[in-house]
């Protein structure tokens, strides 16, 4: 190591390093830098309007947009499949609001709570786990993105079409426009990349007055064009009896799944908080209400276009503002240019919320030492250009059903999690031992790994494992399709179930016998090992001088 540290190599890579606290020991340093540390006061920033914000604007996506499409083309009647939006994100909201609280009361982020469930070298797998899908999505909705700044360009421009400019690349998959379209949704969002956490809730503070407003512009202007609301909302379902009970559920779990990354997410967000009730009733209200209304301004913009063009409901509104710019008028080419720029917006909120900032915090704490959030980010928006989304996209048509049926395996990563800091631990927990390397630890568990939690992830993973691979357009038992129509809540549920029971069983340290929380204890924590540290044996390399980027300049063993 010191020959290391004498060369220019050494030099470089302390050059490369990110702000940490001095005095840290050399494990410590694979945990701990400025973004994974608890947020102190003076960064706790977001009051409960800032989440409000966050949720209004993170509600108006495509995909809420078109979520009740399926169901009703499964069976459902409008109003059946719109109370199922707001069942299934009113479970959504009561998840979210489980896993922000820790976050909000400790002001940690999700990578720093799984070492609780998971131990502190343990929590390594659920973190790339969750790194390496915001990745892939990331370049999925920025794809989307693209199109929306396809529409925006054709509005103004209406040569700004696949038929009619050269396509230069016809080897790539996709072609000069559409490719054009997505690099500058891709390259304009780098700046957004740039701010820190509790800096960006004034994008989704923008993003929650005008997108909405566009949206309802859409509303209205789809009725007025149709002079009415169309024929979907006059409809009856077709489904009856058994099925139409099955098919509600799917459309409750096609909701829930929808936000699953998110559900596990929230701590990220929530640890910004300047007091844990503001993120609680603003979060569990706002989500449901929120969903709900941007999914039935869907339905009945869809439920118009059938009126206004004749044919199937178009539930794509990217599509559907595309038929406005073939009919042509200068007043509709201002029209789509307005919501196609909301929708790029919406886009953009949603990938910085959902898939950057949790891609950057996951990869600060897979190499702390050299990455933080804004590095991070930078890392996911690169693999979401690389991953060439459009290519994914067009090869396979169960690609966006695998991603989406992959993402409800992190219910049995959020049931360890919430059941371990609400049952096992009765939210007690030790924040600078979350940060500590000791053999002696109460998260170290077994060389770093907890083994409880293991178990009950995988049992979690195994009760859908059968059903995802039906999910994926594999031939499965019909017992097994219904055991995954029920998806989270049996991963969610199973997991935590043996979770739990495996902790009665073999008992875990740092737990409280009463409900005991002691968020309000941390200010500036300071997580290297003091003076008190010495009468205590531990294996690591303690570092006795900084740079204030946490860089070891001499280690020894103390016994």
């Amino acid at each position: 190591m010191e020959k290391v540290r004498d060369t220019k190599v050494g030099h470089y890579l302390d050059k490369l390093a990110v702000e940490s606290e001095p005095g840290l020991t050399t494990a410590q340093l694979m945990l701990i830098n400025h973004d994974l540390k608890p947020v102190e006061p003076e960064r706790r920033q977001w009051g409960p309007w800032n989440f409000v914000g966050f949720w209004v604007a993170d509600s108006f996506n495509i995909n809420t947009w078109m979520i009740s499409s399926s169901m009703i083309v499964a069976g459902l009647s409008w109003w059946q499949s719109w109370l199922c939006v707001w069942i299934g994100y009113a479970i959504s909201a009561a998840f979210v609001c489980s896993t922000g609280r820790i976050g909000a009361t400790y002001h940690i982020p999700f990578p720093v709570v799984s070492r609780s469930s998971f131990g502190i070298w343990g929590a390594l797998w659920p973190v790339f786990n969750r790194a390496a899908m915001a990745c892939i999505w990331y370049g999925v909705q920025a794809w989307i993105g693209g199109n929306c700044v396809y529409l925006m360009i054709r509005a103004i421009w209406n040569n700004w079409r696949p038929d009619n400019i050269h396509n230069g690349i016809p080897a790539s998959g996709t072609n000069t426009v559409m490719f054009a379209s997505f690099f500058l949704f891709w390259a304009g969002s780098l700046p957004a990349i740039w701010f820190p956490v509790h800096q960006i809730r004034h994008l989704f503070t923008v993003k929650a007055f005008f997108v909405p407003t566009a949206g309802i512009a859409f509303f209205i202007w789809a009725i007025v064009r149709a002079k009415g609301i169309g024929p979907i909302v006059h409809q009856p379902g077709t489904a009856h009896g058994s099925e139409l009970g099955w098919q509600m559920v799917k459309g409750i779990m096609s909701s829930i799944a929808n936000f699953a990354t998110l559900i596990v997410n929230d701590p990220d967000f929530a640890r910004f908080a300047q007091k844990p009730r503001d993120a609680l009733w603003s979060q569990l209200f706002t989500i449901p209400i929120g969903f709900a209304v941007t999914s039935f301004i869907g339905i009945i913009v869809s439920s118009s276009s059938t009126v206004i063009f004749g044919g199937d409901p178009i539930w794509n509104p990217l599509d559907l503002l595309e038929r406005f710019l073939i009919e042509g008028g200068s007043g509709q080419r201002f029209g789509v240019f307005i919501i196609a720029t909301a929708f790029t917006l919406a886009q953009l909120g949603t990938n910085i919320a959902a898939n950057s900032v949790s891609a950057g915090t996951d990869m600060t704490a897979l190499l702390p030492r050299f990455l933080n959030i804004r590095r991070g980010g930078y890392i996911c928006a690169a693999v979401g250009l690389a991953m060439c989304p459009w290519n994914l996209l067009k090869s396979s048509n169960s690609f966006t059903t695998y991603l989406s049926a992959y993402s409800v395996f992190l219910s049995s990563i959020a049931g360890v999690i919430v059941c371990d800091y609400y049952v096992v631990r009765k939210g007690y927990m030790e924040i600078k031992e979350l940060y500590s390397g000791k053999t002696t630890g109460p998260y170290y568990y077994t060389l770093g790994i907890h083994w409880r939690g293991y178990a009950a992830y995988i049992a979690g993973i195994l009760i859908n494992v059968v059903g995802f691979a039906g999910a994926i357009g594999r031939k499965v038992p019909a017992g097994a399709t219904y055991i995954y129509d029920l998806n989270f809540f049996c991963g969610f549920i199973v997991a935590g179930a043996v979770y739990v029971g495996l902790c009665k069983a073999f008992p875990v340290p740092a737990c409280s016998d009463t409900w005991l929380e002691v968020g309000d204890e941390i200010r500036n924590v300071s997580v290297a090992y003091g003076a008190d540290s010495n009468s205590e044996a531990y294996d690591e390399e303690v570092v006795v001088g900084g740079n204030g980027k946490g860089r070891v300049e001499e280690g020894r063993k103390i016994f």
